[in-house]
């Protein structure tokens, strides 16, 4: 497993996990990989290390004592200032259903208990990556939408479009290939990663994320589903 850049700053992971030899374990293994590492032990010490010092990263238990971690990333991304804070959510739960409700919720990514360290670790660097902690690529621009991409930020029409990193990514990736119809595959690839295993319909879910951010009310939906085929960023619908 490559560690961070000792030369980088090092980001910090907010471990949200009530079980003791799991917490203990986790941290163990992302500072050895050169990562900072906070705690909290239920919801609303997540909450509270979060308002005190906002992390790089959320990973955030399902099951918590008192508040689950649904609640807590529903919070999360209902304040402002941690709309965009990545998150992945580790579950004990397995049915596909209890991954796309974490994902609708506003949770980045998912991860299932009992994992591999090296897989987790993956997704971790893979989110922080799409996160868009490095860039100094100029403006990306297609109709009313504008990124700048050294900003960070996206407008619609001059309207402030808030994106989660995954919706960032998925809207950049769209806006360099405009027209142009992309699978679910495709999107995976250029998104996520080809070393990261996400199931196809977690494209779906985050393309639903994406289209409520960018189409406001009145708005033409600009991203197109081709049936059979994907999705593109395109006014002709079919």
């Amino acid at each position: 497993m490559a560690e961070l850049n000792s030369g980088m700053p090092r980001p910090t992971i907010l471990v949200v996990e009530d079980e003791a030899p799991l917490l203990t374990l986790l941290r163990y293994n992302l500072e050895k990989q050169g990562f900072q590492v906070d705690e909290a032990a239920d919801g609303q010490e997540a909450l509270m290390r979060v308002a005190e010092a906002p992390p790089d990263l959320v990973l955030l238990d399902w099951m918590l004592p008192a508040m689950s971690g649904l609640e807590v990333c529903r919070q999360l991304r209902r304040r402002h200032d941690t709309r965009g804070l990545p998150i992945i959510m580790v579950t004990a739960r397995t049915e596909d259903q209890d991954a796309v409700r974490a994902l609708d919720t506003g949770a980045d990514d998912y991860i299932a208990k009992p994992f591999v360290m090296e897989a987790l670790l993956a997704r971790i660097r893979a989110l922080l990556r799409r996160s868009g902690g490095v860039a100094t690529k100029g403006t990306l621009a297609w109709q009313d939408v504008t990124m700048d991409q050294d900003a960070h930020r996206v407008s619609r029409g001059g309207r402030p479009l808030h994106l989660g990193p995954t919706e960032y990514r998925l809207l950049e990736f769209f806006l360099q290939h405009p027209g142009r119809v992309f699978s679910r595959e495709q999107l995976l690839d250029a998104v996520w990663g080809r070393d990261i295993h996400v199931e196809p319909r977690t494209v779906d879910v985050h393309i639903r994320r994406l289209r409520k951010a960018v189409n406001g009310e009145g708005e033409v939906d600009i991203i197109r589903t081709v049936r059979s085929a994907g999705y593109a960023l395109d006014l002709e619908h079919a």
